[in-house]
C-alpha cells in the first residue's frame, strides 16, 4: 500500500471511532449503557431527552420506561407544560423505579407524528420495555407531581399488599381516602381489574389483601372493595357480585362515594365535581360571611344522603370569586340564600317556587319535584333592547328570538356568540360588513345573540361562534353554517339561498367551547 495513504486512512478510522459530537464509544461500552444513563448522541435539556426520528430507537433501547411529549414550538399549552415537565424530570431522578422523560418537536418530525397518530399538542405517549408499536396515551395530570405519580403507578405496584392489622390500620390512618380490596384469591381476574383501576385513580390510595383476620376485623364475608374515608359516613362497601368485578362500575362507585355529601365549589373542587359524572347538581348559594347563611348548610347536608349518586349537592359562596357561576344561572349575589338545580348534560335549570326557607324538608321537596318532572325549567333571557332592530346587525334575546327567526317572510342569519370569545371578536368586522351589505334587502336579516345570557327552547348552543340560517317559509327550517367566516363566503351563502357552491363547501374548523362551569379536560392545540 502507498505509504502516503496511511495517514489519511488512520484519520478516517479515528473519526469513525469517535462517534457523534466527537464522543468515543469506549465509555458507552464500559458503562453497559444502564437505563439511567443518556445514550451518547442524544441531546438533553433539563434532564429531558430531545429526540428525533433517528434517536427515538436509541432511547427506547436504553430505557425501560419512556414518556415522550410531542410538542410544537408555537403551542401555548406546550409552553405552559414545559416547566412542570422539567420539574417532573428532576423528581424522577430520585425515584426508585426509573423512568425517563423525552420530547419531540412534532412539526419538525412529521413521520413520527404520523406514526403515533399525533393530531394535537401537547400529546404524550408512554413507551414500556422498548415497545414502539403500542405506546400508551398519557392520561394523567399536567403538573410535575401528577406526572411522577402516574408513572409510579405504572412502574411500581399500584396498590400495597396488606398482611396484618397494624399495617392496614396505618394505611387507613395516613390518608383521607383509602381503597382496600378484600379478595379470597389474589391470582383471580378481579384482583387484576382492581390493580388496573388503581393505576389511574391517582387521588386515592389503594391496598389489597387475602388475609382472613383482616376480613374478620372489618366485617367482610365475601370479596368486597371498601372505601375508607375521614368524612361523612366513614366507609362505603362495594361487594363483588357473581359476575366478577366490573372496572367501570367500581370506578363510578369510587367517584361518587369519594365526594363529600356537600362540596363547596371552588377552583380546587370544580374538576372533581364534574369528574364525578353525576349529571344533576343542586346548588345552595349563600354568603359565607353571614352566620344566618352558614347555618343553612346543615339542613342542606341532612337532605343529601337519599340522593347520593343521583344528585350532587354543592355550596356556592357568592362572596367568593364565583361571579361566573352566578352569571351562568342569571343570578345576582343579593338573591342568596337560594337554590338552583341544573342538569349539566342538557344545561336545563330549575329554581324553587316562592321564597321558601332552605331546610331539610324544602331541599328534599325541591329535588323530588325536579326529578319527578313536577316543575318546569327556566331559561335565561335578557330584556329586549328598545333599539334591537335599529342597527344593521339586529340584537336578539331569548324573549324575541322565535318571533324574529321564524318569521315566514324573512331569511335570518344569526351569530350565536360569547362576549369573551376571541373567535367571535375576530369575525365581528365581517359580520358587520355583511349586515351593511344586505341592509337594503327587506327579506334578509343579519342578527346576533349572546348565548351566555340567553337560552333557547329550540336548541342548545355548544360552541362559539355558532352560525345558523333560518330560511323564510312555514317549515321552521334551520341550516347550520360551517364554512369560512369571511364576507365573500357569507355572501355566496346568502345569495345561493342558504347553500354554498361545491367549490366553497370546505368546512372551517370550529372553535372549541371552553365551558365556564364544567370545563375539566387538559387543553391541547390542534395541528
Amino acid at each position: 500500500m502507498d505509504s502516503q495513504l496511511l495517514p489519511a486512512l488512520l484519520l478516517l478510522l479515528l473519526l469513525a471511532a469517535s462517534g457523534p459530537r466527537g464522543q468515543g464509544t469506549g465509555s458507552r461500552e464500559a458503562s453497559g449503557n444502564s437505563p439511567e444513563q443518556v445514550p451518547e448522541g442524544i441531546p438533553e435539556e433539563d434532564g429531558i431527552l430531545v429526540l428525533n426520528g433517528s434517536t427515538l430507537c436509541l432511547a427506547l433501547q436504553a430505557h425501560r420506561a419512556l414518556l415522550v411529549e410531542f410538542y410544537a414550538p408555537w403551542c401555548g399549552h406546550c409552553k405552559a407544560l414545559a416547566p412542570e415537565y422539567s420539574k417532573a424530570a428532576t423528581l424522577l431522578a430520585a425515584e426508585t423505579v426509573k423512568a425517563m422523560l423525552a420530547k419531540v418537536d412534532g412539526p419538525a418530525e412529521p413521520e413520527l407524528t404520523q406514526e403515533f397518530g399525533v393530531t394535537e399538542y401537547p400529546t404524550l405517549k408512554f413507551f414500556r420495555d422498548g415497545n414502539r408499536t403500542h405506546p400508551e396515551d398519557y392520561t394523567g395530570p399536567r403538573e410535575a407531581e401528577g406526572i411522577v405519580k402516574w408513572l409510579r403507578r405504572r412502574l411500581g405496584p399500584s396498590a400495597s399488599q396488606l398482611e396484618d392489622e397494624a399495617g392496614t390500620q396505618a394505611l387507613i390512618d395516613a390518608h383521607d381516602l383509602v381503597v382496600i380490596g378484600f379478595f379470597r384469591d389474589l391470582q383471580g381476574e378481579d384482583v387484576a381489574t382492581f390493580l388496573a383501576l388503581a393505576q389511574d385513580a391517582l387521588d386515592l390510595t389503594f391496598g389489597f389483601t387475602d388475609q382472613p383476620q383482616l376480613f374478620q376485623k372489618f366485617g367482610i364475608t365475601k370479596d368486597t372493595v371498601v372505601l375508607f374515608k375521614k368524612f361523612d359516613e366513614g366507609r362505603a362497601d362495594f361487594p363483588v357480585d357473581e359476575l366478577g368485578l366490573d372496572q367501570g362500575d367500581l370506578s363510578r362507585f369510587l367517584l361518587t362515594h369519594s365526594m363529600h355529601l356537600v362540596t363547596e365549589f371552588n377552583s380546587h373542587t370544580s374538576p372533581k365535581i364534574f369528574a364525578a359524572r353525576i349529571l344533576n347538581h343542586l346548588l345552595l348559594f349563600i354568603n359565607q360571611t353571614l352566620t344566618s347563611h352558614r347555618e343553612l348548610v346543615e339542613g342542606f347536608r341532612e337532605a343529601a344522603p337519599p340522593f347520593r349518586g343521583q344528585v350532587l349537592f354543592v355550596v356556592v359562596d357568592v362572596d367568593a370569586d364565583n361571579d361566573h357561576v352566578l352569571q351562568y344561572f342569571g343570578m345576582k349575589a343579593q338573591e342568596a340564600p337560594t337554590l338552583r338545580f341544573v342538569n349539566i348534560e342538557t344545561t336545563t335549570k330549575y329554581a324553587p317556587a316562592g321564597g321558601a326557607p332552605v331546610t331539610k324538608a324544602t331541599v328534599s321537596t325541591f329535588c323530588h319535584s325536579v326529578l319527578n318532572a313536577e316543575i318546569k325549567p327556566y331559561r335565561l333571557s335578557q330584556e329586549v333592547p328598545p333599539d334591537w332592530d335599529q342597527r344593521p346587525v339586529k340584537t336578539l334575546v331569548g324573549k324575541n328570538f322565535e318571533q324574529v327567526v321564524f318569521d315566514e317572510t324573512k331569511n335570518v342569519f344569526v351569530k350565536f356568540y360569547a362576549p369573551w370569545c376571541t373567535h367571535c371578536k375576530e369575525m365581528a368586522p365581517a359580520w358587520e360588513a355583511l349586515a351593511e351589505k344586505y341592509s337594503d334587502h327587506p327579506d334578509i336579516i343579519i342578527a346576533e345573540l349572546d348565548a351566555t345570557a340567553n337560552e333557547l327552547e329550540a336548541f342548545a348552543v355548544h360552541g362559539f361562534p355558532t352560525l345558523k340560517y333560518f330560511p323564510a317559509g312555514p317549515d321552521k327550517k334551520v341550516i347550520e353554517y360551517k364554512s369560512a367566516r369571511d364576507l365573500e363566503t357569507f355572501s355566496k351563502f346568502l345569495d345561493n339561498g342558504g347553500e354554498l357552491p361545491m367549490e366553497d363547501t370546505a368546512e372551517e374548523p370550529q372553535a372549541p367551547f371552553p365551558e365556564t362551569v364544567n370545563s375539566t379536560e387538559a387543553p391541547k392545540e390542534e395541528l
